[in-house]
C-alpha cells in the first residue's frame, strides 16, 4: 500500500496489517493533521528478531527517539543488527523506526521512501531531537 505523508511516498506492507487500506490511510491523514500521535492498528510481526525490533520501536513515544544501542541494549544485540532489522521495517511510519537515531546525535540511516531526508521531516514534524 503506498501512502503520501508530509511529502514523501511511504510503502506498507499489508501482510503485516490486519486492517482494511481504508483504516490505515485514515490513521496516517490524521497523523499529519497532527491529530494522532500513535497508531493502533492490529499488527502482525515477523517472527524473529526484525519482529522482536519491531515491537521495541512501537514503544518509543512520538516525539522521542531512541538510539540503535539503546534498543540493542535492551534487546542483547548488537546496534548494527538493530539497524539492519529498521531497515527490514515493512511498516515504517506505523511503526516508528524514525525514531531510532544513531547514537553520535546523526540520524542513522532510512531505508523508506526519499531516505534520511524524509526521516528528518518526521521527527521534525514530531518536535523530537536529533
Amino acid at each position: 500500500m503506498r501512502l503520501s505523508v508530509l511529502g514523501s511516498t511511504l510503502d506498507l506492507d499489508e501482510r503485516f496489517v490486519d486492517a482494511p487500506p481504508e483504516t490505515v490511510r485514515e490513521q496516517v491523514t490524521e497523523y499529519e493533521r497532527g491529530e494522532r500521535r500513535a497508531f493502533d492498528l492490529p499488527l502482525a510481526f515477523p517472527d524473529g528478531f526484525t519482529g522482536r525490533v519491531m515491537r521495541a520501536m512501537c514503544e518509543i513515544p512520538y516525539g522521542e527517539t531512541r538510539t540503535y544501542g539503546d534498543l540493542a541494549t535492551a534487546l542483547g544485540t548488537a546496534p548494527v543488527a538493530v539497524g539492519g532489522a529498521c531497515g527490514r521495517n515493512p511498516l515504517p511510519l506505523v511503526v516508528p523506526c524514525h525514531r531510532v537515531v544513531a547514537s553520535d546525535g546523526g540520524l542513522g540511516g532510512y531505508s523508506a521512501a526519499d531516505g534520511v531526508a524524509c526521516k528528518r521531516r518526521l521527527l521534525d514534524f514530531e518536535g523530537a531531537r536529533a
